[in-house]
């Protein structure tokens, strides 16, 4: 109990103190003088994008659960929102957890396997996120200097290894578990002790894949999915006369990945500054403007899909007290 308290007043304070770095220096009235100004078709269309977003992830998701059983899309789609809903709005992310709980309890599939196709997901964005990025540098239009273009070179040959790995380990996932366990034998026994369970719920995650051709289908739904998301993103920025590239928004997707890696209660902070350093930085945003760009993108990206959740969780009877206290229950059930 104790623990949990700390790790939450850690995390405020993190989320207090990313904020504090956004804002510290902002004009609040040329701010709403922007927000004000924003195009509101383009925002509609970036919430629409949003959607969209969601709706292709539940699509990938599919895929992912094919091979062990049928998933409809209403299910998949549901489940994806509340998960993330409870992701955004509840502590330590528990929404990852709770997604494929829900989606196993109400298919009637197997838990473990449904588990474990979260974490090939999680692969399968930062595989088409690195790609997108590499493919996009020279399209950009801008001198980005020689530090980016050399980490859009290491992106793109750590992708094709990514995925490279994938496909072997998804035609035979004991290969992975047998390297693993090479590995863990020479570390400490606690850290061997995570990285075995970590390796052993992905290994899992590969089995379900069960054929590369699985994975390939999988991994084309990946691509869609990031392009409907860099188009919220460069949209919502054209909102605010913030007029690079779409070729250049993969490059913010870059910072906004390194933004809400970090754990801050649903993003906040991290998502903000990232956003707001990339346009700065790269395309000549002021100081106000990005603030005002940020905050609105924000907003689009969580605002929807969280009231969405909301009312298919009231549709479900669910709260979020319930799915909190829900969370031990779906992480007994992973185990299992």
């Amino acid at each position: 109990m104790a623990r949990t308290r700390w790790r939450t007043l850690l995390v405020a304070a993190l989320t207090l103190g990313l904020l504090w770095l956004f804002f510290r220096h902002v004009d609040v009235y040329k701010a709403w003088r922007d927000i004000k100004s924003a195009d509101p078709w383009l925002l509609l269309l970036a919430v629409a994008l949003t959607l969209v977003t969601y709706l292709l992830r539940a699509v990938r998701w599919q895929a992912i659960l094919r091979p062990i059983g049928h998933a409809r899309l209403r299910t998949a789609f549901r489940t994806t929102v509340i998960g993330f809903t409870a992701s955004y709005l509840l502590p330590a992310r528990v929404g990852e957890v709770l997604k494929p709980y829900l989606l196993a309890k109400q298919e009637g599939l197997k838990p473990p396997a449904t588990f474990a196709t979260v974490v090939v997901e999680r692969v399968l964005d930062l595989v088409a996120v690195l790609l997108l990025f590499a493919a996009s540098l020279p399209f950009i239009g801008i001198d980005v200097g020689p530090k980016v273009k050399a980490s859009g070179g290491v992106a793109a040959v750590g992708a094709v290894v990514a995925l490279g790995i994938l496909f072997i380990c998804a035609g035979h996932p004991e290969r992975f578990g047998r390297w693993v366990g090479a590995l863990t034998r020479i570390l400490p026994a606690r850290i061997a002790e995570t990285t075995g369970r970590m390796a052993h719920v992905f290994a899992e995650g590969l089995a379900v894949m069960r054929r590369p051709s699985h994975l390939a289908v999988a991994l084309g739904w990946s691509f869609p999915l990031w392009i409907s998301i860099a188009l919220g993103i460069w949209v919502t920025s054209r909102a605010f006369d913030l007029t690079f590239s779409f070729a250049g928004t993969f490059l913010v997707v870059m910072y906004l990945v390194v933004g809400v890696s970090v754990p801050t209660q649903g993003g906040a902070g991290g998502f903000h500054l990232m956003y707001q350093l990339a346009v700065m930085q790269f395309f000549g945003a002021t100081y106000d403007t990005a603030v005002a760009a940020a905050f609105v993108l924000y907003l689009v990206s969580f605002v929807p899909i969280t009231t969405l959740g909301l009312i298919y969780m009231s549709q479900d009877g669910l709260t979020l007290g319930g799915l909190k206290a829900m969370k031990d229950t779906a992480e007994e059930a992973e185990k299992l």
